[in-house]
């Protein structure tokens, strides 16, 4: 590994070293501890985004995007090299940033806690690149868009406890485009920062980002007891709320080996670095599944940092993404110094939060084998809709042909230790009809799947109910496959 240079963020155009800051520290503790109380901490688990600022990351379809990200998540050494923006360096009283001003004039702020996270949210969506107004007028809004352009779900993580989201959304969809002098507008036409080695040593921890695969491989066979991190999005909670510290923490978010994302002969190959916003963007709906299950997993904060090689190497079995992925026959391939195997996801877990994974090995890539089944659903049932824990999750991919399911898959979580393949479910579909009687044959059966719990989400009859009222929905969401050709 070459030698690092003084590590550093540049916050707001100054540049600003991380002498001394210990490596647990997180983004938003070293932010207000520098003077910068505009972000707050509301949850220190990412629910809330009181804490959300900006940072420049590489672009989907600009050479740069302002990022918006939950900062109480992100270790601060993990920004080193890059650049941040926070309320403050958006704008100040005397020079209103166009985001700040429409908030201020339309009633957008009571208390104020929350709004220097909506602030940077916003901000984030103002600048996304190909933000197209819509034809019309304000007749043109539906509940998710404005005429402007603005897509609300930009705001979801966001919450507001006292001033009411009418006037937040107000602001929003009066926005205009930045103008023709905006120097935020103009810094995504440059090139990112680029991902720069990083080693800091504290008090006996350290946190190393490497340059390579290879060198990453080598330093998790070295310590075994390495924490691995990519958006951080699980282990800024367990750093958070349950004072979790490791000895090394080894970042692999900007590894290039980790963030290719290709249409290759037989399957679809995703890195398991990028971001579930990159994946979304780079997909463009060509996966319908994972277009289906992006809305619904978390927020825009969290979709901005979470991975697909985080949410299935956490091997939660209430994780959002493995119902889908078990759905659409995914593998994972996992590197180590030895070299890669593939394994298929549905022999990857063993256990509760257990895998085939061994010390010495990362996850270098999802796979999906082409071509998709055409009759797909993501189903989550939770006590919100968007930005909450699934109580339970299911995801569907079918082929029917003249009438006749011929292929079934169907992976759930939130139903037993491990997420899993609903096989029987799948056995007594295939070869059947595809009508509302046969269906509720098969949900009858993916009622008896798994062996769910009670527990403060849900209780196990609840579960085991919304299984059954799942597969009847997917029924009734494809008319056109339901009649059977006499």
């Amino acid at each position: 590994m070459s030698t690092p240079s003084v590590p550093s963020v540049t916050v707001n155009g100054d540049h600003v070293p991380l002498t001394g800051v210990a490596t647990h520290t997180t983004a938003l503790d070293w932010l207000r501890g520098r003077g910068l109380t505009g972000a707050k901490e509301g949850c220190a688990e990412g629910e809330c985004g009181a804490c959300s600022v900006l940072v420049a990351r590489p672009g989907t379809t600009s050479p740069t995007e302002w990022t918006a990200v939950n900062a109480c998540l992100v270790p601060v050494a993990a920004l080193d090299g890059q650049e941040l923006v926070t309320s403050e360096g958006l704008g100040s009283s005397d020079d209103l940033h166009p985001v700040q001003q429409e908030l201020a004039v339309r009633g957008g702020s009571q208390c104020g806690y929350c709004t220097p996270g909506f602030v940077c949210s916003l901000a984030a969506e103002y600048y996304r690149p190909n933000r197209e107004p819509a034809a019309g007028d304000a007749a043109a809004c539906d509940h998710e868009h404005g005429p402007n352009g603005v897509d609300l779900h930009a705001l979801s993580g966001n919450l507001c406890r006292c001033t009411g989201y009418r006037p937040i959304r107000d602001a929003a969809y009066a926005l205009g485009a930045p103008e023709a002098d905006d120097a935020f507008a103009a810094r995504q036409q440059q090139p990112p920062p680029e991902p720069r080695p990083t080693r800091i040593a504290v008090d006996g921890a350290q946190f190393v980002r490497p340059e390579t695969l290879t060198e990453a491989l080598d330093l998790i066979t070295e310590w075994p007891e390495a924490q691995v991190v990519a958006g951080s999005t699980d282990w800024g909670v367990e750093v958070n709320i349950r004072g979790r510290r490791a000895p090394l923490v080894v970042a692999v978010d900007r590894l290039p080996e980790l963030r290719e994302l290709s249409f290759r002969t037989g399957h679809v190959e995703i890195g398991a670095a990028l971001t579930l916003t990159e994946i979304e963007r780079k997909l463009n709906g060509r996966v319908p599944l994972l277009a289906e299950l992006f809305p619904q997993f978390a927020s825009r904060l969290i979709r901005n940092g979470a991975t697909l090689g985080g949410n299935i190497g956490t091997a939660s079995p209430i994780g959002d993404a493995p119902p889908a992925l078990l759905a659409l026959d995914a593998e994972v391939v996992l590197a180590s110094p030895r070299g890669e195997r593939v394994v298929p996801l549905a022999d990857y877990f063993t256990g509760y939060r257990e895998t085939v994974l061994a010390a010495d090995e990362l996850i270098r890539s999802v796979r999906l084998p082409l071509p998709l089944a055409p009759v797909v659903g993501f189903h989550k049932i939770a006590k919100r809709r968007f930005d909450d824990i699934s109580s339970v999750a299911v995801g569907y991919a079918l082929e029917i042909a003249d009438g006749t399911v011929v292929r079934a898959r169907i992976g759930l979580g939130g139903v037993a230790a491990t997420p899993l393949r609903a096989v029987a479910t799948e056995d007594a579909l295939v070869g059947r009809p595809w009508t509302e009687e046969s269906v509720r044959r098969a949900a009858a059966v993916l009622a008896t799947e798994g062996t769910p719990m009670d527990d403060h989400r849900a209780s196990a009859s609840y579960r085991s109910a919304m299984l059954g009222q799942s597969l009847l929905r997917l029924f009734h969401a494809h008319p056109q496959t339901q009649e059977v050709p006499a």
